[in-house]
């Protein structure tokens, strides 16, 4: 992904000297990164001949501490949707973050959208975006808008269809490729129901959605069943769902067009780390989910232990080169979390 085929050793090994370069950067620019680094055995000059050496963070680290690497001014605090308001990771962004962030993730999604913006139809209300602007649920929404146009709202203040608004915009819009985009659970029990009831041809439309799969779960809703749902009643081929989180902002990993698992951008990588001896687990066995970017620059969230579980299914064998993957679920003890749900049961359905 974003732009020519990368093998997953190429990968890593362009990959591991831009994470060696950020531990340092990190560790210059935060002194609490600094000693973290120092208590674990990581001292400066220390040298890591593959990624899977690299020292990571617990990604619950910044819910509890203020982990920042830039002295500049910042122009955003971005949460993430914790399911207490004060339990939440708070994640510092300076101008230069924030646009590098934004430039990579239309670069990530060009790799399925192409570089034209397309018409975008939000499966939200604005009120909502407006008001969560600063969690990683508005930040979504607004970077995906950034690879849109003639951006419609779905829903209106009250978490219901707009019906008006979709019917417009599909006329409009439906008979050449246009984007929807939405996260996970509000599209299957808002969008998905409206679409087949209304009998909309939805074959021109890619669609890009994310988290909630925990309440789909329990609605006995599986990822191949909503595929298959959504193309029997729309025509809907082309959908997407992606992982990411506010810890390392502008960076996603896109599930591809036939669905046989997420794969990392250019920029990053995971690790699947058995959770009784840490070391990488291997392909087929799962563990937790450990997360490397290159793009976090103003907090140290380049290498993260995430609380989620999951499974490499193969490596240089699916649709796209690198490792393919799928997510399935929290850890046990985890706090519940996720940009799909941050508002109340009655809305809609669910939680990943």
């Amino acid at each position: 992904m974003n732009g020519s085929p990368t093998s997953q050793s190429a990968r890593e090994s362009a990959l591991l000297p831009q994470m060696v370069e950020l531990i340092e950067h990190h560790r210059r620019a935060c002194p609490a990164y600094a000693r973290v680094l120092d208590a674990i055995g990581h001292s400066s000059g220390r040298r890591y001949a593959q990624t899977r050496e690299l020292p990571w963070l617990p990604v619950r680290l910044f819910k509890e501490h203020a982990l920042i690497s830039t002295g500049r001014e910042q122009v955003a605090v971005l949460t993430s949707s914790g399911t207490t308001g004060a339990n939440v990771s708070r994640i510092a962004l300076d101008r230069d973050a924030a646009e590098h962030q934004r430039g990579l993730l239309t670069a990530t999604l060009a790799t399925v959208l192409g570089p034209r913006r397309l018409p975008l139809l939000i499966v939200d209300s604005p009120s909502a975006v407006r008001r969560e602007r600063s969690t990683i649920r508005g930040a979504t929404v607004l970077g995906v808008m950034n690879v849109g146009r003639e951006h419609a709202f779905a829903l209106d203040d009250e978490q219901g269809i707009d019906a008006t608004a979709v019917e417009n915009f599909l006329q409009r819009h439906g008979h050449a490729t246009f984007l929807i985009f939405g996260f996970t659970s509000l599209v299957w029990t808002r969008f998905h129901a409206f679409a087949r009831s209304r009998g909309f041809d939805l074959a021109n439309a890619v669609l890009l959605h994310t988290g909630g799969w925990k309440k789909l779960a329990d609605l006995a809703v599986s990822p191949r069943e909503f595929r298959a749902s959504f193309l029997e009643a729309t025509g809907l081929r082309r959908c997407h769902n992606f992982y990411g989180m506010v810890e390392q902002g502008g960076t996603i990993h896109i599930e591809s067009a036939s669905g046989d698992g997420f794969y990392c951008p250019d920029f990053a990588d995971v690790i699947i780390r058995d959770p009784q001896t840490w070391e990488e687990a291997p392909v087929g066995a799962e563990g937790v989910i450990e997360v490397l970017s290159a793009a976090p620059r103003a907090h140290p969230g380049h290498v993260l232990l995430t609380e989620d579980r999951g499974v490499v299914h193969g490596i240089d064998d699916g649709e796209w080169p690198g490792k393919r993957f799928s997510v399935l679920g929290r850890l046990a003890r985890a706090e519940p979390r996720g940009c799909a749900d941050t508002l109340p049961e009655t809305a809609y359905g669910a939680q990943s």
